[in-house]
């Protein structure tokens, strides 16, 4: 996928595509059901798939995922080409008329665009589905509106997924996503504690993602298309009086050096909550007995 950030580095039309617009914040399942629809079309009608997306968000609240990790999500969807729109004070105050004109056939070449249900855009989001369908007809494209799937009789949300990871609710979250939890970040250097407990871990780096509760989980890392096993620890370590929370993460079996790589972590099941301990000792044996029940849930010996 090429993708492309800014409107400033689009110095000629863009090949004519099917395209569709938005944050898709935790690309759900509701966002799936439009970007795949944009894949489908583009090839019907022998187009290539665009997709617009924005950062920073114009919703300015804290986000599920990153902006690399959204990217990660939508080219694993097919598609050709995504630009990454600046949202300036600038941009934002576009008309509906001047966007349409001056970026959406402008400078994207658009064809047809897919929008969800209630779609707004332009200033003060004065632009909606009516409004962009008239607008359409004047600038020569065409717009598919498709409903967002639904879940349990609601619509499909970032904010109420969001507020499920954060309860711990992870497989509520889950079935809404359409995939497991995860939480993409850059593995660093960290204190190297859990080694001298004689459980190296990597330390993560989140990048903007939305946390789970402090405490122990079962967990999936994906490094370089390979998969690993492990456990990952969310918290402040309270044992050792330090303020700040952190990410570690402890992959069964795996010696190799990876600071400075995106290790993209899925969350499988919640051992225990985080938990203060009397002393190092007492944390040693307790981080045994999770790791004992981690191994035991992927039917590893030793």
């Amino acid at each position: 996928m090429k993708i492309i950030y800014g409107l400033t580095q689009i110095k000629r039309k863009l090949p004519a595509n099917a395209a569709t617009m938005g944050v898709f914040d935790g690309v759900h399942l509701g966002h799936q059901a439009i970007l795949k629809e944009v894949v489908k079309r583009s090839k019907v009608l022998n187009l290539k798939s665009l997709c617009v997306t924005f950062w920073p968000s114009p919703k300015n609240s804290k986000l599920l995922y990153s902006l690399k990790h959204r990217l990660y999500l939508i080219e694993k969807i097919g598609f050709d080409i995504c630009v990454v729109i600046n949202f300036t004070r600038k941009f934002s105050n576009l008309s509906p008329e001047s966007f349409v004109r001056g970026i959406l056939v402008g400078k994207l070449n658009t064809s047809e665009i897919i929008i969800g249900h209630g779609f707004k855009f332009a200033k003060h989001q004065k632009g909606n589905t009516k409004l962009l369908s008239y607008l359409a007809k004047k600038y020569f494209f065409r717009v598919r509106e498709i409903d967002l799937l639904r879940k349990n009789k609601t619509y499909i949300s970032s904010t109420h997924i969001r507020n499920l990871i954060m309860s711990g609710r992870l497989k509520e979250a889950e079935y809404i996503l359409g995939r497991p939890v995860v939480v993409y970040g850059t593995i660093m250097k960290g204190l190297s504690l859990a080694r001298a407990l004689g459980f190296p871990t990597a330390n993560i780096n989140p990048h903007h993602e939305v946390l789970p509760p402090k405490g122990i989980y079962i967990v999936r890392c994906f490094l370089n298309n390979k998969t690993y096993p492990g456990v990952c620890y969310i918290g402040t370590r309270p044992s050792i009086k330090l303020d700040n929370i952190v990410v570690e993460v402890h992959i069964f079996n795996f010696h190799k050096d990876i600071y400075g790589q995106d290790l993209y972590i899925e969350f499988d099941k919640l051992i225990r909550k985080e938990k203060k301990f009397k002393s190092f000792s007492e944390l040693k044996l307790q981080v045994e007995k999770d790791l004992t029940a981690a191994k035991s849930f992927f039917g590893i010996n030793n």
